[in-house]
């Protein structure tokens, strides 16, 4: 396999991405400094027993969470052997803790925050409230892990612990000692400034996107590094000289005129990973969405028809998806639970093959996940490690019109709304009302005066009043105005003429099937002969009809 990283770096943002035989398998975006593996000194806002938690002011907008089995660590010196550990006993109001942000804040939620903190480095990870040593489980070989272990062993300092990360496969002492060296002195620095600054302060930053992937990403598996800022390149290549010499031969620097993600493709890449529906080579395809609690992936057949029989069509689809829905997991950076709804499959023998194929492509994931089994249902259940936000997180902001549910209201809802409101309006007892001007989308005014006005004439009947209907491109489509009064309200609305010509956007006009879009004219809301195919764009047109209520145009060329 060949694996190869590419940098891009400007003066607002950092991007990197992952390829693997030439397929991106991760996308990195840096635009604000990451909080999670940052250090604080914080200060304890407020305790609650009733969910033996604690929220810690540590200087961001919203304040962290710690929960008991969290805390432990920061109790003081002495007793740390709580069976379980209640929150009041560990830490009160106003008490100032050293702790490291493990989750980041989403949405509402504060950041998590945990009183162990961890310093990883590029060979070991080392733990200076903890006294034991670890060895990733990823190093195959048990006589590599045995090896590792004793020297871990030798390295740990008193009273510190120590994990040997994958990374360190086939490394020596003198390596494993020099980044242990180098971990201590970060641990020094921080002990340092935690004594001589007041809570809440950041005590320290977590690297920045070139360093975590030096460390965490950019390891001899990787073939081949690529950076198009000169500077950069630089200081890689000077960091790795006293690291990983070995690795400066693989790091290259781009200067082509063609921006480095656009001869990749790469901008491309990012839209796919936004996208909803992902589709599989074979024609089935997955639909990805979220909720507040989890993502859930549907997996469809879609235009795969298979050439033996269902069992083997759906079989082939599931399997496909598999490694389709393990790439997605890493490339948008999913975390939390995932809930994977496979095709549902009658064969027990067809469920292990999709679990088994499931598993292997989860292990090639850097982040920590977990495989539940599949239910009865055929829903397979995945947890993955949260960190920071995801791409989605990074890239979009929730839509202000539909405010995350993914639908807003049907213009034929609006302009029902708009008429009940209109009725309230005009019987409500004691005062005399005349006339009635409505506001409403275009869309929703369309619904709202009917076919050749009949709605709304039918609506001044009812009321015995006169009603003006206005077409607001800048309302909201769920929103409406009704402003009541007597008929000096409406005065004389000027008409459209007969000839009249206008620059206008065209409005899709989803209530007709003849071809036609909706434009507004100085108010005024005009169809817009064979314009449906232009939605969107400014056109020329001129008025062919004039009427009260919805006036007629065609397209000028």
């Amino acid at each position: 396999m060949y694996k190869e990283i590419l940098i891009s770096i400007d003066d607002r943002e950092g991007r990197a991405i992952v390829l693997e035989d030439g397929r991106a398998m991760e996308i990195l975006i840096a635009r604000e400094e990451r909080q999670v593996g940052s250090i604080f000194k914080g200060r304890v806002a407020d305790v609650l027993p009733g969910m033996n938690a604690a929220f810690v002011d540590i200087g961001l907008e919203r304040n962290a969470f710690l929960c008991a089995n969290d805390a432990v660590a920061g109790i003081a010196e002495g007793d740390n052997s709580f069976a379980k550990p209640a929150i009041a006993d560990i830490v009160h109001p106003n008490q100032e803790t050293l702790v490291q942000v493990v989750k980041e804040a989403i949405g509402t939620k504060g950041a998590r925050i945990t009183s162990y903190i961890t310093l990883p480095g590029r060979y070991l990870v080392l733990f200076p409230s903890a006294q034991y040593v670890g060895v990733s489980r990823r190093i195959p070989s048990d006589s590599e892990r045995d090896r590792l272990r004793r020297l871990a062993d030798e390295l740990r300092p008193e009273g510190m612990g120590i994990v040997v990360r994958t990374a360190a496969e086939g490394h020596t002492h003198e390596e494993l000692k020099r980044d242990l060296d180098y971990l201590l002195k970060v641990w020094d620095k921080v002990q340092t400034k935690a004594k001589t600054c007041h809570a809440p302060a950041l005590v320290h930053q977590e690297l920045d996107l070139i360093d975590k992937i030096l460390r965490d990403i950019f390891t001899e598996d990787v073939d081949r590094l690529v950076i198009d800022n000169r500077q950069e390149y630089q200081n890689i290549c000077d960091r790795l000289e006293h690291t990983a010499p070995d690795l400066v031969s693989k790091v290259h620097l781009y200067y082509d005129s063609c921006p480095l993600f656009d001869m990749y493709k790469i901008e491309q890449e990012i839209d796919n990973a936004l996208s909803r529906r992902v589709w599989l080579d074979s024609g089935g395809y997955l639909i990805v969405d979220r909720t507040e609690a989890l993502w859930v992936i549907d997996v469809n057949t879609g235009k795969f028809i298979g050439k033996n029989n269902l069992a083997d069509t759906i079989l082939r689809t599931n399997l496909e998806a598999c490694k389709e829905i393990c790439r997605q997991l890493r490339l948008r950076d999913m975390a939390g639970i995932i809930i994977v709804d496979f095709i549902d499959m009658d064969s027990s023998e067809d469920q292990r093959k999709v679990l088994e194929v499931l598993g292997d492509e989860l292990k090639k994931d850097r982040t920590r996940t977990h495989l539940v089994s599949m239910t009865e249902l055929g829903l397979v259940q995945i947890t993955r490690k949260r960190e920071g936000k995801d791409l989605d997180g990074i890239m979009r902001d929730m839509c202000p019109i539909c405010h995350g549910r993914g639908k807003v209201l049907s213009p034929k809802s609006v302009a029902l709304r708009a008429r009940r409101s209109v009725l309230r309006e005009m019987n409500a007892p004691g005062v005399k009302r005349e006339a009635a001007v409505v506001t409403l989308s275009p869309e929703a005014a369309h619904q709202f005066i009917g076919s050749d006005g009949k709605e709304v004439e039918q609506l001044a009947k009812e009321t015995k009043s006169t009603i003006r209907v206005q077409a607001s491109d800048s309302i909201h489509p769920e929103r409406f105005s009704v402003i009541c009064g007597d008929k000096s309200l409406v005065g004389d609305r000027p008409l459209l003429a007969v000839g009249q010509q206008a620059r206008v956007t065209l409005i899709e006009n989803n209530a007709q099937e003849d071809g036609s879009a909706l434009a507004i004219i100085n108010g005024n809301l005009v169809e817009v002969a064979m314009g449906a195919e232009r939605a969107g764009k400014e056109v020329a047109v001129r008025v062919t009809s004039v009427s009260p209520y919805v006036s007629t145009a065609e397209i000028t060329h």
